[in-house]
């Protein structure tokens, strides 16, 4: 209808003029040309208004106050700025995805690195020089607050834990109970004053709200946990709590060593947005004073612990030592005793080859005989003793057999006296 109206009212407008131009000539009235003007005129606004606004294009010509001759004219449509920002939206929010997936491959090769280091008195290390490493991407805040929790791994493991920070993400109720949760590792004892370990956060309670959420949860030493993760903590909760518009972007992984169940520590990064007033990239090691940790499966040992089982292995050696030792003396004892009594039998047998000897010479004399029996063995060697006290026993003697170290043997008592040797006294 607007349309036929703007038709009607232009084509109406021209017909008014050329018959005005007509009247004026032949010098007739021009009233009714006037109406005739004034009406398609009239017509022609109204069929103006009742014209539909254009939805393709709108014209904006600006003049630039330092080239005061130059015009520009831009025409676009809202319905493609809509869709031009949409698309824009949606590549910075894939560029951040990929720049997670990025960042994620990073961190692995990072954190590989940090699982091979081994504590050495310093709990808090700085990395890259306290640098944090994420890109442009990695601090987009295209999605504005947002949190990511890694899948547990094949070991049920927790992952790592992805944020851009900001008040909107912070508890507003109490917190819950979290204790029906046993991440890895989890072998908890008294010590002290407290326990060994805390179902520590990586992402804490006070900054993400989140509660018994497994994939943001690993066992963590009391040390681990408070002092050492919490003053950072802290850092970022007073950075957040002053404005609304303040955001950091945060990471936080837990770094195992191969298939162990206990991290060896956790790896923190921070970053303000538009600003370095929270800026960090620290390694943390995941001990406790005086506590070995069997980070293989969570198992500890306090240093009480450890010191009483030393004091125990060593008097276990000590009784093995000693019982050894009487082992090797009663040994030592028994092969005397042995030894004794074998050369006790061999010099009776001696003795009562001697006496053989003895008797088969007497039943036939011999010039040996006006010196007195000979006691000699079946190869000839003298049998009588003489000691060291310048005494000689014959074989069959009282002090024979007790004499068990003679200092010489000789065949006859006569031999024996001629060397200075006497008989016993009775």
């Amino acid at each position: 209808m607007g349309n036929l109206l703007l038709l009607v009212g232009f084509f109406g407008f021209i017909f008014g003029v050329l018959r005005l131009i007509r009247a004026f000539f032949k010098k007739s009235p021009k009233k009714p040309e006037l109406f005739i003007i004034l009406g398609t005129f009239i017509v022609f606004i109204a069929g103006g208004m009742l014209t539909e606004p254009s939805d393709h294009k709108t014209a904006e010509t600006t003049i630039s106050s330092t080239q005061p001759n130059k015009i520009k004219s831009k025409s676009v449509s809202s319905s493609s700025k809509e869709k031009e920002d949409k698309n824009k939206s949606t590549d910075e929010k894939n560029k951040q995805k990929q720049a997670l997936i990025s960042f994620d491959n990073r961190m692995k090769q990072d954190n590989t690195n940090l699982a091979n280091l081994d504590y050495n008195s310093t709990q808090t290390i700085e990395v890259n020089d306290n640098n944090p490493t994420f890109s442009e991407d990695d601090l987009s805040l295209v999605n504005k607050a947002w949190e990511k929790y890694g899948d547990l791994d094949q070991l049920n493991r927790a992952t790592n834990a992805e944020a851009m920070l900001n008040q909107s993400l912070m508890p507003t109720a109490k917190r819950g109970d979290i204790s029906n949760v046993k991440p890895t590792g989890w072998h908890n004892k008294k010590i002290n004053k407290g326990y060994l370990y805390n179902r520590s956060h990586l992402i804490g309670y006070a900054l993400s709200g989140e509660n018994d959420n497994w994939k943001n949860l690993i066992t963590g030493t009391a040390q681990l946990n408070n002092p050492e993760m919490l003053r950072f903590e802290m850092d970022i909760k007073y950075y957040l709590e002053k404005s609304k518009d303040n955001y950091v972007r945060y990471s936080v992984t837990p770094v195992f060593r191969g298939d162990e169940l206990l991290a060896r520590g956790v790896h923190l990064m921070a970053q303000s947005i538009k600003s370095d007033d929270i800026k960090f990239n620290v390694y943390i090691f995941n001990v406790q004073d005086d506590v070995t940790l069997n980070y293989s499966d969570g198992t500890s040992k306090t240093k009480n612990e450890i010191e009483a089982a030393q004091r125990k292995e060593k008097e276990r050696k000590n009784a093995e030592i000693k019982a050894q030792q009487a082992a090797e003396e009663q040994q030592r004892v028994e092969a005397q005793k042995q030894a004794e009594e074998q050369q006790r039998i061999e010099a009776q047998k001696q003795a009562e080859a001697a006496q053989s000897e003895t008797s088969a010479q007497q039943a036939a004399p011999t010039p040996a005989q006006t010196n007195g029996p000979e006691y000699v063995d079946a190869n000839g060697n003298g049998l009588i003793k003489g000691s060291n006290n310048g005494i000689y026993h014959v074989p069959g003697s009282r002090y024979y057999d007790k004499t068990t170290n003679p200092a010489t043997w000789f065949k006859t008592v006569d031999e024996a006296e001629r060397a200075g040797y006497r008989a016993p006294r009775n």
